[in-house]
């Protein structure tokens, strides 16, 4: 994936937020590996109030208990970065909001933390929408921290593009 700057995440950002704008359509986050990154690009975009409802910033596997109702049981058996920890927490951003879609991002951003089987750059991703269903999915990105953090808001941003607007009428 190409490099991604700040200028670049936010048109992606805006892009995101006139489709739910269009639809009446309200997202709500969850992040880990990113920090927030993602919230502070969808609230670069003027007037995202009317469609950005609420971020969660869950870095710690307390936090995605307490805040989004991740069981213990799946981060033992799991992991927190894993496609079930991501759905668990996209679907626990639904339950705690009022938002219409959600999407969550956990992941190993480096330069620590990688292990046999989920190395440094590994990120998993959720999306929740309205009707119901949801996707995850594990993505294995190349460069440092900042590289990582970059490109996984980015495909973030681009996968809800992607289901929200497969539902324009």
């Amino acid at each position: 994936m190409s490099r991604h700057d700040q200028a670049s995440l936010e048109a992606l950002a805006a892009a995101v937020g006139q489709l739910l704008l269009a639809n009446g359509e309200r997202l709500a986050t969850a992040e880990s590996c990113t920090g927030g990154w993602l919230g502070q690009c969808l609230t670069a975009v003027a007037g995202s109030s009317a469609w950005f409802e609420r971020g969660f910033i869950t870095y710690s596997n307390d936090a995605k208990i307490e805040l989004l109702g991740v069981t213990a049981d799946t981060l033992a058996a799991h992991g927190a970065v894993s496609e079930a920890t991501a759905m668990a927490m996209a679907l626990g951003t639904l339950q705690h909001s009022r938002a219409d879609w959600a999407l969550a991002i956990t992941g190993i951003a480096g330069p620590g933390g990688g292990a046999p089987g989920r190395p440094v750059g590994t990120v998993c991703f959720a999306w929740a929408g309205p009707d119901g269903g949801a996707v995850s999915c594990t993505r294995h990105f190349q460069g440092g921290r900042e590289s990582v953090r970059a490109q996984s808001v980015a495909h973030a941003l681009s996968g809800l593009l992607e289901r929200a607007g497969s539902r324009l009428v």
